[in-house]
């Protein structure tokens, strides 16, 4: 259960196999004190404006048999939305072939989600949660009845997206939020934000986007 605060009991917040490291390293008593002062089951109003900023995350699900998959998704400062402090949605672009993350979800509702700001304050935060996969019309739907529709509706790109080329932006994953916590500064490594061309490549440059870069479809020659 949460306290008036929003933080939960470290039974909910940990493993056994967490707790059992804890204890045997030495480590309990800081953690305690990490979960009792850092650790909430909701996204506060500092951490939305957070993930207002954030133009890339990182993405961890696994499937029902407990094989993992790390991912990443960009787009915009903005394009994963809090619509409150317990709802996180994003879009999914077409060009998402193989649809790893997604299957996992379908599965396995449990996600990981960690945003990073590298090039100003050089902090982390990581949000837990149980995700799940909408179409357009069913996030559109969904909207019709939220307050923070206007979130949505109001961010240029993706009304451009919407309304001028509605086959790229093909659904959505909407996060319940879970638990909310920070990921220190300390090794997080200072970078500057470079605005670039993406190169798509050709038959004869299946390196340029990434596509076969490390040789796997196009072995290199002996």
């Amino acid at each position: 259960m949460s306290d008036a605060d929003g933080n939960q009991n470290d039974a909910e917040l940990s493993s056994p196999g967490e707790r059992a490291l804890q204890a045997k390293y030495g480590k309990a008593t800081h953690a305690l004190a990490f979960y009792k002062h850092q650790v909430i089951d909701h996204l506060n109003d500092t951490m939305r404006g957070f993930v207002a900023r954030m133009e890339m995350v990182f993405l961890a699900t696994a499937g029902a048999g407990g094989e993992c998959h790390a991912s990443f998704r960009a787009g915009h400062a903005g394009f994963v939305k809090a619509l409150d402090a317990h709802t996180l949605i994003y879009p999914e672009y077409r060009g998402n072939g193989v649809l790893s993350s997604l299957g996992n979800i379908s599965e396995n509702p449990h996600v990981a989600l960690m945003f990073v700001d590298f090039s100003g304050d050089q902090i982390g935060l990581h949000v837990n949660g149980r995700a799940r996969i909408l179409e357009n019309d069913e996030l559109l739907e969904f909207l019709k009845q939220h307050p923070a529709a206007e979130t949505v509706f109001k961010d240029a790109v993706l009304s451009d997206i919407m309304n001028s080329d509605g086959g790229h932006l093909e659904r959505w994953v909407m996060v319940s939020v879970t638990r909310a916590f920070v990921h220190c500064s300390k090794h997080i490594p200072p970078m500057a934000r470079l605005d670039h061309e993406i190169q798509w490549g050709t038959k004869t440059e299946p390196h340029a986007h990434g596509g076969d870069y490390f040789t796997v479809a196009h072995p290199e020659k002996p």
